[in-house]
């Protein structure tokens, strides 16, 4: 990688690496690791992206937490799960022109692996990451602030408070029990009805923990807008529940 280039994304990061080969191996995307062969060595960035997941959901968890006093649990997972999203942090790295910085193999460079959502949102893990263990945590918790938090919570926080729906439902559920210690949530197709270009589908959450008494139902023409209503009417029965005890 051109020594400019790097240059350049370090004043993107404002940050000056003194471990340059983290940084461009935050940058190197598996298909490239792979292509090279094991003669060369070369590390991808995919346990930069494991560690990179768990900084961005703290930094994010803690601004939120200090940020929104007023805001219940439930408002907060979702709003959480909206900013980590894939979907987020794949438009987070397309602002920041991550792509023209990712490191491809050939067959990912002809399939258009630089304007991917997934592989930016990947990349923008890969490159917390390595701010994180260069930097340390108060630069990383500016630049999460600055360019992951900032220009998307307003309006994310307007449509909470308009009742509207916002991130991923079964990922804020799967946050919200994993918080209460509950277990993973399980899905079920119970029904479907209707032609085959019109089909419903019926669908159950519940808990191991729980049998056979499901959490709640959601119906949706495919398969996962029904797992999604049903996470969205569980956060909803989790929060009254909650209220309640709290009386």
């Amino acid at each position: 990688m051109e020594p400019s280039s790097l240059e350049k994304l370090e004043r993107v990061l404002d940050h000056k690496f003194k471990q340059k080969p983290i940084l461009v191996q935050a940058l190197t995307h598996r298909s490239l690791a792979h292509e090279s062969g094991s003669e060369t060595s070369i590390s991808d960035n995919e346990q930069l992206e494991f560690l990179g997941d768990a900084v961005i959901g703290l930094l994010v968890a803690e601004s939120l937490y200090t940020s929104y006093p007023d805001l219940d649990e439930g408002a907060l997972t979702r709003l959480r799960a909206a900013l980590v999203s894939r979907k987020h942090l794949g438009q987070v790295g397309t602002r920041l022109k991550l792509g023209s910085y990712m490191l491809l193999g050939k067959g990912e460079e002809r399939s258009g692996g630089r304007t991917k959502k997934a592989l930016l949102a990947n990349c923008m893990e890969a490159v917390i990451a390595a701010l994180y263990l260069d930097a340390g945590i108060e630069k990383t918790r500016r630049f999460v602030e600055k360019e992951v938090i900032a220009p998307s919570i307003l309006p994310l926080r307007e449509q909470l408070e308009h009742s509207s729906s916002i991130g991923d439902y079964k990922s804020a559920l799967q946050e919200l029990l994993q918080a209460q210690k509950q277990g993973q949530p399980q899905y079920t197709v119970k029904a479907e009805s209707g032609p085959d270009h019109r089909k419903r589908f019926l669908v159950e959450v519940r808990l191991p923990q729980n049998g056979t008494k499901p959490l709640a139902r959601g119906v949706g023409g495919t398969k996962k807008v029904a797992e999604q209503q049903a996470a969205r009417r569980a956060i909803q029965k989790l929060r009254a529940v909650k209220t309640e005890e709290a009386q």
